[in-house]
């Protein structure tokens, strides 16, 4: 697989070392159980995967390359690059100002724009209608595009099935900007409809078997079906696709759901007549970091702690998955955690920040759980390993244990 130019201030000798060994051991990525950190009185778990992915790294090249390569140029990221706080601040912090939130409110203004700007796509991608848009100013969309690989991968199977007659229901937050980007691009080649759990899922196929009014969905869906939708006909072949941060049980889990509905509506039928195979749109990342959290889980620990962005749609995913079975802390960086042994995180489900006090257990030895998100940097990881190390009396030091791992 490629190898990106990342910042080396992103970067960890520790965890560069603990996962070229682990790549080294196993090439095919059948392995996903957890490294072990032994410090002595603390044991860290370190999930097998976690931190950037491709289309991550991807992401940040070209955005650091548009910087370097347009002095004196005013640089524009359409939002947020990737949902971590550090690499946003750190383009920022280089000049690059942002058009929009992380839920499309305009920062600047489209008539503020001329051909002379630079505008850099974000990971997420962008829909058609604003790509069209910098079209008509002037800008390249594509000079300093850095939408995910696999984002366009499933916007690639969304065309394909649609041209083949197939509605697409897309598993995703209605509001993320992956998720408008891909109903955007899905429903300029056929019906379209976003779904953001299973329970909606579960409503939408009281439509497709008929049993409710189809006047009532263009309410209960309301923003959520593409133009000129029809109840009658456009559930007659679906397909499901996905948003690629979610939980990848989750979209498997509608997409059989949904399959079940169709082929019971249509019995003496093939079921590929009706319900269009599309696994291949999981991203790779999503499903390796979750399957390594699952296995991570199966060891004994006190506690977790899940390190990304507090607005990162995977990480919150990779704290569900934790926090259903043990203690959690989600957290964007070490700083989190205080001198006075209390350490402040985020409950996204109330989306607000919590303190707890003396969250280490003060016993003889403390074993700590630990992933990141697919947008977080490995040296925030290396840091919060550093500020459990220091908050553990007796521990050996960074520099033995990291040399375990080389």
């Amino acid at each position: 697989m490629k190898s990106f130019n990342v910042p080396i201030i992103y970067r960890s000798p520790m965890i560069s070392a603990i996962k070229a060994n682990r790549k080294a051991a196993d090439k095919l990525k059948k392995d996903f159980t957890p490294t072990l950190l032994d410090f002595g009185p603390l044991k860290i778990y370190l999930a097998r995967h976690f931190g950037f992915c491709y289309g991550v790294e991807n992401a940040i090249e070209i955005s650091f390359r548009a910087v370097e390569e347009n002095p004196g140029k005013r640089i524009f990221l359409l939002s947020e690059m990737i949902h971590n706080p550090q690499v946003n601040d750190d383009l920022q912090a280089r000049g690059v100002q942002f058009l929009m939130d992380t839920h499309g409110k305009q920062l600047v203004a489209w008539e503020a724009l001329s051909s002379e700007d630079v505008v850099i796509i974000p990971a997420f991608g962008t829909t058609l209608e604003i790509a069209d848009r910098l079209s008509k100013i002037g800008i390249s969309p594509i000079q300093y595009n850095t939408t995910c690989p696999f984002v366009e991968r499933v916007w690639n199977k969304a065309e394909q099935i649609g041209e083949q007659g197939y509605t697409v229901i897309i598993h995703g937050k209605p509001k993320h900007e992956e998720t408008r980007a891909t109903f955007s691009h899905s429903r300029s080649h056929t019906p379209s409809v976003v779904i953001n759990d299973m329970q909606e899922a579960i409503n939408l196929a009281a439509y497709i078997r008929g049993e409710k009014d189809a006047s009532l969905f263009l309410e209960e869906f309301k923003g959520q079906y593409s133009e000129g939708f029809d109840v009658s006909k456009d559930f007659e072949k679906i397909g499901v696709v996905n948003q690629t941060t979610m939980l990848a049980s989750d979209t498997q889990s509608i997409a059989d759901y949904l399959k079940e509905v169709v082929t019971q509506k249509y019995p003496n039928a093939p079921v590929q007549e009706h319900f269009a195979d599309t696994r291949d749109t999981l991203c790779y990342a999503t499903n390796d970091n979750q399957t390594a959290v699952r296995n991570l889980l199966k060891q004994e620990a006190d506690l977790a702690i899940v390190v990304g962005g507090y607005n990162s749609s995977n990480t919150s995913h990779l704290v569900e998955l934790c926090e259903e079975v043990l203690p959690t802390y989600y957290i964007s960086s070490e700083e989190e955690m205080q001198a006075d042994g209390s350490i402040k995180h985020w409950h996204f489900h109330d989306k607000k920040e919590l303190r707890t006090a003396q969250f280490l257990p003060q016993k003889s030895e403390v074993k700590v759980l630990i992933s990141s998100g697919a947008s977080c940097p490995d040296a925030l990881v290396e840091g919060v390993i550093r500020k459990l190390r220091d908050g553990v009396p007796g521990c050996r030091s960074m520099e033995s244990v990291e040399n375990e791992q080389k």
